[in-house]
């Protein structure tokens, strides 16, 4: 039946940051995907990088190209009309695409779907987290709350600029014209809050991985726990090492794949406390997957309410299950018994708890290798993207 659906023509755009991260990959995943299944793909992008080359009279009016660029506007429309679009999909708009897209688009009768990533259109920071805790001031007092706290890469300028760009295209009521695609449910409760966004405009489809290792049963697998990520405060890294250590010579190994800020602290701690801790630093993802796929679980220590991490979805498509906090979008994801175990956000005491049940729910690597199977899988998710595209209210004059 997916196999005979109608054939798309869609435009999908993205803006890259400057730093590589997961967007970039649900993007080409997506693209992928779609072509597969014989439709038109176009893919209009932008890179910050570019950023770095610009002119000082370009940089000057960057403020203004952030909120309305027209050569995004001019480029969108032409490629509309040459390639005879049937839908506008986008991912990412900041700093150099900006939202003129979903103008330029619903200028010429094309439905536009935009794919959440982050919290962008609520929190100017796009990650509800400052200070060392979640906040969610500009929610319930509004977005002017940013510029107290400098919440955008801690810059009273930059942090305005976002304000203003979201300000006005609220004004403009363009948010309530457009549909959302959210990775889950607690990310569609979120955006609901923005009044112009009504319930029927909001779909939720999750990311998605093929995957590239082997299924081993739990009781082959080493006697190891992995953490794959940033190594920062904000992922629960330092939480994660006292859990470690209040174990004691008990503790099994955990295996930790990243840098960040807070890696000469992690060194220092485990070499300090003796802990059973192998930090690899930077490791290539399809090494990361083969670490994934013979350990007992993967640990997501959170303390903010993330996006949707591909390092989830990776650990299902290898049958290991979740431990993570019991918090946000992660919480959203992980199945209690079913494809993980949740903690109470801050209590080292919970993870140890959480990493007994993994070992004795023998039947928790199969459970979560058919979650995988039932939701997070290429041909899962093509049909879960191809039946948002033909709900959207704005096919409705479409044959299909």
């Amino acid at each position: 039946m997916i196999m005979n659906t109608r054939k798309f023509r869609i435009l999908m755009i993205h803006n890259y940051y400057q730093i590589p991260g997961g967007e970039d990959t649900v993007v080409a995943n997506e693209i992928q995907m779609l072509k597969k299944y014989g439709h038109h793909v176009v893919f209009y992008s932008r890179d910050n990088s570019e950023l770095k080359e610009m002119s000082k009279l370009q940089k000057l009016f960057l403020p203004i190209n952030t909120i309305f660029n027209f050569r995004t506007y001019r480029d969108i429309k032409k490629i509309i009309k040459q390639e005879k679009i049937d839908i506008v999909h986008v991912h990412n708009t900041l700093n150099l695409i900006s939202p003129s897209v979903y103008y330029a688009a619903l200028s010429l009768d094309v439905p536009v779907v935009q794919t959440v990533h982050n919290f962008r259109l609520l929190c100017p920071g796009a990650t509800f987290y400052r200070d060392g805790h979640i906040c969610e001031d500009c929610v319930e007092k509004g977005l002017w709350c940013a510029i107290k706290h400098n919440c955008y890469r801690n810059s009273k300028w930059q942090t305005l600029a976002c304000v203003i760009n979201t300000k006005f295209h609220r004004i403009m009521g363009i948010y309530g014209k457009i549909n959302y695609i959210c990775l889950t449910d607690f990310n569609r409760e979120k955006l609901l809050k923005l009044r112009q966004v009504k319930a029927d405009m909001v779909f939720v489809k999750p990311n998605f991985v093929e995957g590239t290792q082997s299924f081993i049963p739990g009781e082959k697998r080493k006697n190891q726990f992995l953490f794959s990520g940033r190594l920062d405060k904000l992922k629960g890294i330092d939480l994660l090492l006292q859990a470690w250590r209040e174990m004691g010579k008990q503790a099994p190994k955990l295996v930790i794949c990243g840098t960040g800020p807070m890696e000469e602290w992690c060194r220092k701690f485990v070499k300090k406390n003796k802990l059973n801790v192998e930090l690899c630093g930077f490791v290539p993802n399809e090494n990361v997957r083969e670490v994934l796929a013979n350990s007992k679980a993967l640990v997501l220590p959170t303390q903010w309410y993330e996006g949707f991490p591909m390092s989830v979805v990776e650990a299902y498509s290898v049958g290991t299950p979740i431990i993570c906090s019991d918090l946000g979008n992660v919480k959203s994801i992980v199945t209690e018994g079913i494809s993980g175990f949740k903690f109470e956000i801050n209590n080292p005491q919970e993870i140890s708890f959480a990493m007994r049940k993994v070992i004795e729910y023998k039947n928790i690597y199969k459970t979560t290798l058919e979650n995988y199977y039932q939701y997070y899988t290429e041909v899962k998710n093509y049909g879960f993207l191809i039946n948002i595209y033909k709900q959207l209210k704005l096919l409705k004059d479409l044959d299909i």
